[in-house]
């Protein structure tokens, strides 16, 4: 017998070969099977019906009566934060959790950057106007409209304000500099004297206010806390330029939602490039399809093929230096390797 893994995340197929040279892998993906284990006591019998003691999850609910009753020596959670993990009851049974953070914060600034975009030239009016049949070039006259109509802006001659300047917000930043934008960051944890500012050049301010006021583009990049909640307030919102676009790849509910759909019908603000609302998942029925104005994708900004090889490489990695005894790389509590209920997992087939 030696170390049995269940994987129910997205996995790589070279990350499943690469985890096959050392443990016996059941490979059940979610989206193919369809089947996320959202009753943790599912997933219970799952584990123990297999004897898996290695498990590797997305979305699937692991709680305390699971870490309880399964014989886990660690678990994986393909995300950038494992809050589907009980991680104090992990801790105290000495399981480590790894994760993978930052697995999709270039997925994510790409479609930052995408929206902007998108805002800028008006590419979804375009294509919205161009499929209705009302275009229709007789004259000269026609085509001087339609042209002043879609007259867009160039990101290089614009600021953009970095909302959060973590893992993704540092990405946008830096694919900005291509562009030649100046950049605007607000972040409390992040000083003065952060190195990444400087590479990037951009300007620190102290005031949301302040960079909401300055900013031609706002584009938010903050966790999802109790802290964030409708950060971005009706106030801030009616404190930006006419001319401004509000880009959201981060939470909906860090934004007054509905101050932010007035002030977009009502032309308040340009426009909003936005992957993430209140109310998910996103249907065909959601408002913000109304307005011409608006770039709406169903919160798909960290899902790519490249986003799933990221994080299996990184599950795999870590589970192998645990299996040779060493630490992981990214641990989300590593009290565990200095806990003495914490030992050292030896192969099953080992003699204690």
């Amino acid at each position: 017998m030696a170390w049995k893994v269940l994987v129910t995340a997205p996995f790589s197929p070279e990350g499943l070969a690469s985890l096959k040279k050392n443990t016996q892998v059941t490979y059940e993906n979610w989206r193919e099977t369809g089947k996320i284990y959202t009753d943790a006591r599912e997933l219970t019998e799952r584990i123990l019906r297999g004897s898996f003691n290695i498990l590797v999850v997305e979305g699937d609910n692991v709680d305390d009566e699971l870490i309880n009753k399964c014989d886990l020596k660690i678990i994986a959670c393909c995300r950038g934060n494992p809050i589907n993990i009980d991680v104090d009851t992990a801790t105290k049974r000495g399981v480590p959790v790894v994760y993978t953070p930052a697995r999709n914060a270039d997925a994510v600034a790409d479609m930052a950057l995408a929206l902007m975009l998108s805002a800028a030239r008006h590419l979804t009016e375009a294509d919205r106007l161009l499929k209705s049949g009302q275009v229709k070039i007789g004259n000269e006259e026609d085509l001087i409209k339609l042209q002043e109509r879609l007259m867009g802006v160039e990101l290089g001659l614009r600021t953009v304000g970095i909302v959060g300047f973590g893992a993704i917000g540092y990405r946008v930043a830096k694919r900005l500099v291509g562009f030649g934008s100046k950049i605007l960051v607000y972040d409390p944890y992040v000083k003065k004297s952060d190195p990444r500012l400087r590479e990037v050049k951009g300007r620190l301010v102290e005031k949301l206010a302040q960079l909401m006021k300055e900013s031609d583009f706002v584009s938010l990049h903050v966790a999802a806390t109790p802290e964030t909640e409708k950060l971005v307030s009706a106030e801030m919102i009616r404190s930006m330029k006419p001319t401004a676009f509000f880009i959201n790849t981060s939470r909906g509910f860090i934004v007054d939602e509905d101050a932010l759909f007035d002030a977009l019908k009502e032309k308040r603000i340009a426009g909003a490039g936005m992957d993430v609302f209140v109310a998910e998942p996103v249907e065909s029925t959601n408002r913000f399809l109304e307005l011409d104005n608006v770039t709406v994708t169903p919160h798909t900004g960290g899902d790519t093929l490249d986003v799933v090889k990221h994080h299996s490489e990184m599950i795999v990695a870590d589970i192998e230096l645990f299996i040779k005894g060493k630490k992981p790389k990214y641990v989300r509590n590593p009290d565990v390797f200095n806990k003495s209920n914490f030992t050292r997992k030896k192969k099953p087939s080992d003699k204690k």
